[in-house]
């Protein structure tokens, strides 16, 4: 439905975002994952059709709607289906309702469809009882609700929110998740959310994607260490914060290495392997994803991510606070 094509995006001389091709497909819950400016924000206003590529192109429904050969710009039209609410959202003076109804009246909405549709939209994302409180009254967390309710109450066909939960707490933020998980399912509505919260990605989202310095990158931003890589042989030994990893590579200098969650062996007590990198702590926090897999964090020097299946946790007795050994192979470190 809203993809991007060959897009290179500066700010000046610097390169914000370098992508081949991304892609939302309509009804998608896709989950957009990374650091402080990694380029996440950038990403979701070139989606929103809001800055136009330096190179490359925007489409939707495989029509060219903003860059190109052509440096196309989006009609109306195009800007309509497409609805971004930004990290720190800004409400209009007046009540809530007001700040519902603005966005539909400046489309032309007729006044009683309008507010047909302001109170439709405040019910689903459960605001109700702040219709009537003014800005001042409401937490930021309440601030960010608000928001999202006034772009559902637009029915765009592609919603991008982000950060949507980093004012709210976390019974908040899962009850949003919910509500906008049903929107999807109802509506076919397709959801694309930028967060540095990898919790919340995995618990809501059907596809998640990493990016990393302005490009997608092949794993998630978990287990990611600078380190100085030494001269000499192999394997190269390397303090990645209270850890000690034997990694393979010829590479010297500054690198950032990775293992993948899924590399990691998962064991109560310390196995005969040949993994070079074995360390022991204890699970600090157990998350379900959607894929029916569970995430592993555990404390082990530092903080580590293994992905493991939920027999292998009953089976392991995992909980948290119960010990834990994370093994890995030196091949399994990647090198960045």
């Amino acid at each position: 439905m809203l993809e991007l094509r060959d897009v290179l995006h500066r700010y000046g001389e610097r390169v914000a975002l370098a992508l081949e091709h991304f892609v939302v497909a309509r009804g998608a819950q896709v989950a957009i994952v990374g650091p402080n400016g990694a380029g996440k924000s950038t990403l979701l206003r070139l989606l929103a059709l809001l800055e136009r590529p330096s190179q490359g192109e925007v489409r939707l429904d495989g029509r060219v709607v903003a860059g190109g050969p052509r440096r196309a710009h989006p009609a109306a039209a195009d800007r309509r289906r497409v609805t971004l609410v930004e990290q720190r959202p800004v409400l209009l003076r007046g009540t809530v309702r007001d700040n519902l109804l603005f966005g539909l009246r400046a489309r032309g909405t007729p006044r009683a469809a309008a507010a047909r549709a302001a109170a439709d939209a405040a019910e689903r994302m459960g605001i109700g009882p702040l219709l009537d409180r003014r800005r001042h009254e409401l937490s930021d967390g309440e601030v960010q609700r608000v928001a999202v309710a006034r772009a559902v109450a637009l029915a765009p066909d592609v919603l991008l929110l982000d950060e949507p939960a980093s004012s709210a707490d976390r019974a908040a933020a899962q009850t949003l998740f919910r509500l906008l998980e049903a929107e999807r399912r109802e509506r076919g509505l397709a959801i694309c959310l930028a967060s540095h919260q990898l919790e919340d990605a995995y618990r809501w989202a059907d596809d998640i994607r990493a990016l990393a310095d302005g490009r997608l990158s092949p794993v998630t931003p978990e287990n990611l260490f600078r380190v100085e890589l030494p001269a000499g042989g192999e394997p190269k030994h390397v303090q990645a914060g209270a850890l000690e990893i034997a990694v393979l590579t010829d590479r010297i200098g500054p690198a950032i290495l990775a293992v993948p969650p899924s590399d990691i062996f998962v064991s109560r007590d310390p196995l005969p392997s040949s993994a070079r990198n074995v360390f022991s702590g204890r699970v600090t926090t157990l998350t379900h994803g959607r894929d029916g897999g569970v995430r592993v964090t555990a404390d082990v020097g530092v903080e580590l991510v293994a992905l493991v299946t939920t027999d292998a946790v009953r089976d392991l007795g995992l909980a948290p606070g119960a010990p834990v050994t994370f093994a890995f192979k030196a091949s399994a470190v990647r090198v960045f």
